[in-house]
């Protein structure tokens, strides 16, 4: 199956909007802007860490309008010619895929599946990489009507984000009645054998955090693989607050008035979420520290193991030093950290032409620019030097 989809017409210049511009030989922060030779192979960066799980966002469009990621009017949306097309998209991929190193492709969105070439691009990809997995993460709607056919295409599995299965309080969170929809897509996904299916979870005080065990407890008894994330400063409106976030420890002390957690023995690997163990509480018997931590002890008198839940905490208790991953943004645009606030051209310089290896090259250059953590160079979102991008999260790529 190919991607039947021709380049746009260039203004002069590279990609629409762009200006696609050589790299500096120096920066004004004293960073060498170039790699240097002597750099580890594949997409390394000054801390030893080398990303191998490519993040690529397919539009910055989405028919939600979740209260923390969009404003509730929406965005300026991109032109379609600033969107990478398919053969793009695809030939972007194989650089990483075959030049640098990737082993991982996690399409996002905006919306991944408003793009009516959707199916297609994944054909294409599988083709290209019958052995690369390739997961989507999706907010659910119309996910029944295309599951089967993006299974069928190659895809390997699939994250649909759920923050409650209360009617009111989703359209609360979304801005949009449409919980029935994304409950049909779960279930789609499941059945199309879409699996794990991986649910992501963004609690906000006051509006769904007491819902946590209860959505635990409804996915462990479907199979499906829960993942609490905490609310990162990421949204259109630059409303986030520390105070305001629902912390891990929370998460985990809220959990444990239903079930006790412990970690999960298999090794992390570089996933954002640290897993653990879920067992249903009984009786009076341990109920968990004060600081909200992992409940170990006595684990086995609470009987068998449900299943798993993972706590995405990148705020209070990050994990960037063993960071894994590369962002390219529905225009092409390199981001090698989510809080980064550079961004490096790869769209404009292939549509000026440029070959593989020197659009590998730019992309090296790129991620050897990584910052440590937190679009910084050090660890911190409660630093009084952080920044919050000036894009959303939709306008990213989760």
């Amino acid at each position: 199956m190919s991607v039947q989809l021709g380049l746009p017409q260039l203004r002069e210049g590279g990609a629409p909007g762009s200006g696609s511009q050589p790299l500096p030989v120096e920066r004004p922060d004293g960073i060498p802007a170039r790699r240097p030779a002597d750099a580890p192979a594949g997409l390394a960066d000054r801390y030893g860490r080398r990303a191998t799980d490519m993040r690529l966002s397919l539009t910055d469009k989405c028919n939600l309008r979740c209260t923390y990621c969009m404003p509730a009017e929406g965005l300026e949306w991109l032109a379609k010619q600033a969107v990478m097309t398919g053969e793009e998209i695809v030939r972007i991929v194989g650089i990483g895929v075959n030049l640098l190193g990737v082993r991982e492709l996690r399409l996002t969105g905006g919306e991944p599946l408003v793009r009516a070439d959707l199916v297609d691009i994944i054909g294409a990809l599988r083709q290209a990489h019958p052995e690369l997995p390739i997961s989507m993460t999706t907010n659910g709607v119309g996910l029944d009507r295309k599951a089967a056919a993006l299974k069928a295409a190659g895809l390997t599995r699939i994250n649909v984000s759920l923050d409650s299965l209360h009617e009111e309080t989703f359209t609360k969170l979304t801005r949009r009645p449409f919980l029935d929809r994304v409950l049909a897509g779960v279930d789609a996904a499941w059945a199309a054998g879409l699996g794990p299916v991986k649910l992501n979870a963004v609690l906000m005080r006051g509006i769904n955090d007491t819902e946590s065990p209860s959505l635990l407890a409804w996915a462990l008894e479907r199979g499906y693989e829960l993942r609490f994330i905490e609310q990162m400063p990421l949204d259109a409106d630059h409303g986030w607050t520390r105070r305001n976030m629902i912390t891990a420890a929370e998460i985990r002390e809220l959990l444990s008035e239903e079930f006790v957690l412990s970690p999960d023995p298999r090794a992390r690997d570089g996933a954002p979420a640290e897993r653990f163990e879920v067992r249903r509480r009984t009786g009076s018997g341990s109920s968990g520290d004060s600081g909200g931590s992992a409940d170990s002890a006595g684990a086995d008198s609470h009987g068998p193991v449900l299943g798993t839940v993972g706590i995405i905490a990148s705020v209070t208790e990050p994990f960037c030093s063993d960071c894994r991953r590369t962002r390219i943004t529905a225009e092409g645009k390199i981001m090698s950290c989510l809080f980064s606030r550079e961004e490096f051209d790869l769209l404009g310089l292939l549509r000026q032409g440029a070959g593989d290896e020197e659009l590998a090259e730019r992309w090296q250059d790129a991620m050897w620019l990584k910052p440590k953590a937190h679009g910084m160079d050090h660890v911190g979102l409660d630093a009084p030097d952080f920044v919050q991008p000036d894009r959303s999260m939709s306008a990213i790529g989760g």
